[in-house]
């Protein structure tokens, strides 16, 4: 007796779906991130025809956007961290502006060596994002809330230290501000160094280590990872951590980048970075995204202002407009992306 299969029908008057091509391309994660990249080169392309009798064809052109931008490429690494596991950080500037101020009046005032300084405030920043991520988790207090305390308060603590800037003119901070990675064809800062570094390890940590599929899986469904048994409370205060490690490691770089102490330092950096991370095609909704499209997003911020600069007869709001209107684009993109999955 031999067994017979039946193919099955469909039945009259319905069609079989299929997927087409662009909707298996709206369905592709790494979509926005693609999407980033071509915008970064195209416009670096339009610079270079447009600029070329003007230097803009140098390679330290190039280099220059990881060391202007060098400080926001870390900050923009931590957010990336919070948005990504379904998060916000809004306490991203203050903290920068809280560890300027910080290092320049213990290195300036108070007298003390710089090395002994920068774990200070880093461990500051850091413990700053562990209660913040602690009283989120704990007290079930939605994320904008807690981290827009957390802003009011690093700002306040600025004012406390000084009402006033505080210039660093300590001979270790200026060595620091002033060395320079030679590459041959230009060099980099060692803020821009880090920033790579740092780029490098958030890379490994988000797709290589049981942490980042975490991360990836609170963003995604909190429901569905706390049944799978996953440590939603760990993982959520860990994220805010290491965002308040790289918001001070951030005003570290900020500070040698200026080399002065501000408590109006990196006023709104914070919308910055979490413009940079959407750029760059992280959801805001969470569980999906990529830390290299950050550096893209970075790169494409950074590489508007050299534009501007370039062009001479521009003002420098035309940064902020371009920013507006390339996260608008960007959210509507992830929005489409995320109905086409839906559906």
């Amino acid at each position: 007796m031999s067994a017979t299969t039946k193919t099955p029908t469909v039945p009259e008057g319905r069609t079989v779906p299929h997927t087409s091509g662009v909707t298996r391309l709206l369905g592709d994660r790494r979509l926005p991130v693609l999407v980033t990249a071509a915008l970064f080169l195209a416009m670096y392309i339009t610079g270079l025809s447009r600029y070329q009798n003007y230097g803009f064809a140098e390679p330290q052109v190039f280099l220059n956007l990881f060391i202007d931008n060098g400080y926001l490429l870390v900050a923009a690494v931590g957010a990336t961290f919070v948005i990504m596991s379904g998060g916000i950080d809004l306490s991203v500037g203050s903290v920068i502006g809280f560890t300027t101020m910080f290092t320049a009046w213990m290195v300036e005032r108070q007298g003390l060596p710089l090395l002994l300084v920068i774990p200070l405030a880093l461990g500051v920043g850091a413990f700053g994002g562990f209660l913040m991520g602690y009283v989120i988790h704990n007290f079930e207090i939605q994320p904008f809330i807690v981290t827009l305390a957390g802003l009011f308060l690093f700002r306040g603590l600025c004012l406390v230290i000084s009402k006033e800037s505080i210039s660093i003119s300590d001979s270790s901070v200026s060595s620091l501000a002033q060395a320079q990675a030679q590459l041959g064809f230009g060099f980099l800062s060692i803020g821009a160094l880090v920033a790579l570094v740092v780029l490098a390890v958030a890379f490994y940590v988000l797709h290589y280590t049981r942490f980042g599929r975490r991360v990836y899986a609170i963003g995604g469904n909190e429901q569905s990872a706390l049944l799978m048994g996953l440590p939603l409370g760990g993982t959520k205060i860990a994220v805010y951590t290491v965002s308040g490690f790289c918001s001070a490691l951030a005003g570290l770089l900020f500070m040698l980048y200026i080399q002065s102490g501000d408590p109006l330092h990196a006023v709104g950096m914070e919308l910055d970075a979490i413009a940079a991370v959407v750029i760059g095609g992280t959801l805001l909704t969470g569980g999906s995204g990529y830390v290299l499209g950050t550096l893209f997003g970075v790169l494409v911020l950074g590489l508007i202002k050299s534009v501007i600069t370039f062009e001479g007869t521009l003002s420098s709001w035309w940064t902020k407009i371009a920013t507006g209107v390339l996260l608008c684009a960007f959210i509507l993109i992830q929005r489409t992306m995320t109905s086409r999955r839906r559906t």
